[in-house]
């Protein structure tokens, strides 16, 4: 198969897909089109391999979201035992990278400040596990409305980490922050990355035209925020194409020219070099 696109950040293993989903990974063949499934939890990463490993163009990540803390630090489970079990996952050929991980204040109280330190602790053990096998991150960073609190401390963590790690690396999933947070993140050696949701909101616009392309990476999110024509539906990665298209338009450069950096910019990425 000739890789023409990639969707950095997928979730195909999801129980929206239970229907279609191998119609939907047959069509991304014909287009071209490989994906990293990234799993949010120990059995959606199991499953993200599971997947990789029965098709050539998908790929997977393996870690535990912010969101899902809870799981792994009640007083009925084994946060070691959950973590070394990732290990064992992340050691496959097909894992490209570790994550999703990382922070997420959207929906925490003012006073949760032990949740915080929780997703904080849970993201540090990501961070040994990628260095240690010496694979890029994959991180979800969600601020409380209204603020950049989760990117102030997330960019002091990569900051810390980097210092003791410095082959420490990886790409912030759906970047929402500002050029000054982007730039901050590329000084780290993290890329950042867009998703269908350009297609419909302008809020990204600027800073999809002032930073450097080789410092962008291609998304959907599926099966969240499909693109303008399907808002509302469910996603798939067959939208990266629509990525592709709006980012080359926000940008005004040719799409060509920009399909073949962000696909580079994948490989380089995640070490794809079978692509």
């Amino acid at each position: 198969m000739t890789v023409r696109y990639i969707d950095t950040h997928c979730h195909l293993q999801f129980k929206q897909y239970a229907q279609d989903r191998e119609e939907i990974i047959e069509r991304m063949k014909e287009e071209g089109i490989a994906v990293i499934v990234v799993g949010t939890d120990l059995e959606t990463s199991k499953e993200a391999v599971a997947l990789a490993e029965k098709y050539e163009h998908l790929y997977a990540a393996v870690g535990m979201h912010p969101n899902n803390v809870r799981d792994i630090v009640s007083p009925s489970s084994n946060e070691g035992l959950t973590m070394s079990k990732f290990r064992e996952l992340a050691t496959h050929p097909k894992v490209v990278a570790i994550g999703e991980c990382g922070l997420d204040y959207f929906r925490l109280e003012e006073a949760s400040d032990e949740l915080k330190n929780k997703q904080k602790e849970l993201l540090q053990k990501h961070i040994i596990l990628a260095t240690e096998l010496d694979k890029p991150l994959v991180i979800h960073v969600r601020p409380s409305k209204g603020t950049m609190d989760a990117y102030a401390d997330l960019i002091e963590i990569l900051k810390e980490a980097k210092k003791e790690y410095p082959k420490l690396r990886g790409d912030i999933h759906f970047f929402a922050g500002g050029l000054a947070e982007a730039e901050l993140f590329f000084a780290l050696d993290f890329t950042i990355s867009f998703t269908a949701v350009i297609t419909f909101s302008r809020d990204y616009d600027d800073i999809i035209k002032t930073v450097p392309l080789a410092n962008i990476l291609s998304e959907t999110d599926a099966p969240y925020v499909a693109p303008l024509e399907r808002r509302g539906e469910r996603n798939d990665p067959l939208s990266v194409t629509r990525v592709i298209a709006k980012i080359a338009e926000i940008r005004g450069e040719d799409i060509e020219l920009v399909r073949t950096t962000i696909l580079d910019n994948a490989r380089r990425s995640f070490a794809l070099r079978a692509l």
